[in-house]
């Protein structure tokens, strides 16, 4: 296979367009994360999203070496996605829902917004494979690695715990 390391190519314009959309991507999310965390009632909901938070920081930090690597300042482009995404997340806030119903939906509306993280990150490190960047596979992999933890751990909260507790409030109400 033949690696394209030119950085005029077609791809790696396409590939340095996508890594400044999850740069803006990510740090609209260290903004979104603390009003998520807020609205959550459960204490297990709120501590992982607190967490998720300074991962999303670290994050940005990762990709600001990315950047660097590359020989360039890091400057995001507006992301469109990820703003549908935190807009979705604010309509659940804004819902009158039970407490648990809203944390089942707040952790719903987390793993859309992981979902696209994953698909991002995915598809940066196949380009960033192909036209020779190693450290930036390197960087992104971990990042990727995160956003499917995180994701993980979501299911796991919900299933474990909130779905049930959704239930179980709404069956009270009945």
């Amino acid at each position: 296979m033949k690696t394209n390391t030119k950085s005029g190519s077609a791809l790696n314009e396409l590939f340095v367009d996508e890594l400044k959309d999850v740069f803006d991507a990510e740090k609209q999310l260290v903004k979104a994360l603390p009003k998520m965390a807020k609205a959550a009632t459960s204490e297990n909901l709120q501590s992982a999203i607190t967490e998720h938070l300074e991962q999303t920081k670290e994050q940005v930090n990762r990709l600001e070496q990315v950047f660097r690597s590359l020989d360039m300042t890091a400057r995001g482009k507006h992301c469109a996605a990820m703003e549908g995404l935190i807009e979705e997340g604010k309509e659940v806030i804004e819902d009158d829902l039970e407490d648990m119903v809203r944390d089942a939906a707040l952790i719903g509306a987390a793993q859309k917004v992981e979902h696209y993280e994953i698909a991002s990150y995915g598809t940066l490190i196949a380009h960033a494979r192909l036209l020779g960047h190693d450290e930036a596979v390197t960087l992104l992999q971990q990042t990727l690695d995160e956003e499917k933890q995180t994701d993980q751990n979501l299911t796991e909260l919900a299933e474990s715990e909130v779905n049930i507790d959704a239930e179980e409030e709404d069956a009270e109400e009945e």
